[in-house]
């Protein structure tokens, strides 16, 4: 149970009287509504309220059903289908309009500056309500606005609400006299209903004014679905204990939810270690056993050199994208590369020891990196024609996805060659330093996808599923994404530029085709028990 959740329950305890015990002693709701209706009788009589011709009295009949009786025209009606739970004998249901005087304010003619300049008077728009004591608002009126624009000043105690729009159900108690715009509505509770009671009444039923408000083209619960809307009334001591006891147990449920944030937290930290871990472990030969029978990656690296001789037949590749360097340990168990005649110490760029069937190999020996597609802002447009264009946000740690607002551009402006292929990685070329090394496989053939221009396509010289899922995953695991990450270039105040041939040059480890094939699978398994494990979802 969310802390919200816990929240919602026990206001729905306290709003069924189940929060705090009955004292048989207090006043019964039935005495303290006589009294409001005598109240309103008087202000009536002293015209400082207008006659209520809806006012009723909801009681239960010998057949044990509710029923309401409207006073101005004796009419009954028996109301049990708007009944929502059982309440305790010394409790009443009632009309909220029966036991508050309520209204809503208006928005001066923003034109007329006599309405704004130098007012002092509070005038409060929706979205500063708090669900708490409102002492102030951003801007002010002038006493000529009070006077001519039909504005209801509310009282210090009076309760306010949301009435449409994104903030529907908000709430607030008003701690200083203040006017707001249309669409808040002000409550002045009559003597017997406790402001914070309905103040907290108002809070549980959220949900229920944000349902009732569905349907238009702005969600609206109206002055008139409020002072319809049911209220059960407690005796006025009970009313005080319940919203005592809801605001002592207030810090509790705080508390709750900072636990449930940090625990939140750890799981989505602990999740990200653990895949971390994972990742490393795979590359470095640790997550699954070798077997000797098993031919080495020299042999796949042999093959990978066949079939680009065949790419450079077909036209395909370039003959300068046959020269791959060789990685060696010399007598001195230092590691060395050699490409052509020339041999360089690269110890330093070694991070680990990998088993002996195994090869380091810098990530061009494998992929061929290209950028995405280049175009100008005008040329792009969002009416789903042409080719997709998939940006930095499409991509997700091992997954992509599309987006309502992806742009397309005309095919004739996008080469074959950068279509999307099945097993193709795309990762930014340029992005912010906690996404660069997010990477995503290509699960099929586009005809109709792309990448941006921001975008990195990396594409094996010898296709193989199996090579592409381990290399998607191998170029993730921290080392590696660490050392992409020290061979970036600052670009603007807070993107990094990869660069194709820096990218090139990054040394991977590469298991044998076989063993490749059990890292995969494994790292499938784990990785999805470790999401199961500390999702916040799954839970």
């Amino acid at each position: 149970m969310t802390a919200e959740d816990l929240r919602k329950a026990i206001l729905q305890q306290a709003i069924q009287g189940k929060l705090v015990p009955q004292d048989p002693n207090d006043e019964p709701a039935s005495v303290l509504l006589e009294r409001i209706r005598e109240e309103k009788a008087r202000l009536v009589k002293e015209k400082k309220i207008k006659k209520d011709k809806n006012e009723s009295i909801i009681y239960r009949g010998e057949d044990n059903s509710h029923y309401e009786k409207i006073l101005a025209t004796g009419e009954i009606k028996c109301i049990d289908d708007e009944i929502p739970f059982d309440i305790p004998n010394t409790w009443e249901w009632t009309r909220m309009g029966n036991v508050g005087s309520w209204g809503a304010g208006s928005t001066p003619q923003r034109g007329n500056h006599e309405y704004y300049n130098n007012g002092t008077i509070l005038w409060l728009k929706t979205g500063e309500l708090n669900n708490d004591v409102v002492y102030d608002t951003s801007e002010k009126i002038t006493e000529k606005a009070l006077q001519e624009c039909s504005l209801r000043l509310n009282k210090i105690g009076d309760v306010l609400i949301a009435m449409y729009g994104a903030t529907i159900g908000k709430i607030a108690i008003v701690g200083k006299e203040m006017t707001t715009n249309q669409a808040c509505c002000g409550c002045s509770p009559y003597n017997g209903l406790y402001n914070r009671y309905l103040f907290y009444y108002l809070m549980a039923n959220k949900t229920t004014f944000i349902k009732q408000g569905e349907g238009g083209a702005q969600p609206n619960i109206s002055r008139d679905k409020l002072i319809n809307f049911l209220i059960p009334i407690p005796p006025l001591n009970e009313q005080k204990k319940i919203a005592q006891r809801i605001e002592d147990i207030q810090p509790l449920i705080d508390k709750y939810r900072i636990a449930q944030e940090q625990a939140e937290e750890m799981d989505k930290s602990l999740n990200g270690l653990l895949k971390k871990s994972v990742l490393q472990y795979a590359i470095q030969g640790k997550l699954v056993p070798q077997n000797s029978n098993e031919e080495p990656a020299s042999a796949l690296l042999e093959k990978i050199q066949q079939e680009k001789l065949q790419l450079v037949k077909e036209g395909k590749l370039k003959k300068k994208d046959l020269d791959n360097s060789v990685i060696f340990k010399g007598d001195d168990n230092k590691y060395f590369e050699k490409k052509g005649n020339d041999v360089v110490c690269i110890d330093d760029e070694i991070p680990f020891e990998i088993p002996d069937s195994w090869e380091w190999v810098p990530i061009c020996t494998l992929l061929q990196i290209q950028t995405g597609a280049s175009f100008k802002k005008e040329e792009a447009n969002n009416n789903q024609t042409g080719v997709r264009i998939l940006r930095g946000g499409n991509i997700l740690p091992n997954k992509y996805s599309f987006k309502e607002d992806d742009i397309f551009i005309n095919k004739q402006l996008v080469p074959e060659s950068i279509l999307l292929k099945k097993d193709d990685l795309i990762t930014p070329a340029v992005t912010s330093i906690e996404n660069v090394g997010k990477m995503a496989r290509i699960s099929q053939d586009y005809e109709n996808v792309s990448a941006g221009g921001f975008i990195f396509i990396l594409r094996l010289f010898a296709k193989s599923s199996i090579t592409a899922q381990y290399l998607c995953y191998a170029i993730q695991a921290p080392v590696i994404t660490e050392k992409i990450k020290s061979i970036t270039k600052k670009s603007g105040s807070a993107f990094y530029n990869i660069g194709k041939e820096r990218l090139s040059a990054i040394k991977i480890p590469l298991p044998p085709l076989q063993e490749q094939m059990r890292i995969v699978k494994a790292l499938n398994n784990v990785l999805a028990s470790i999401m199961r494990r500390y999702s916040p979802v799954a839970k």
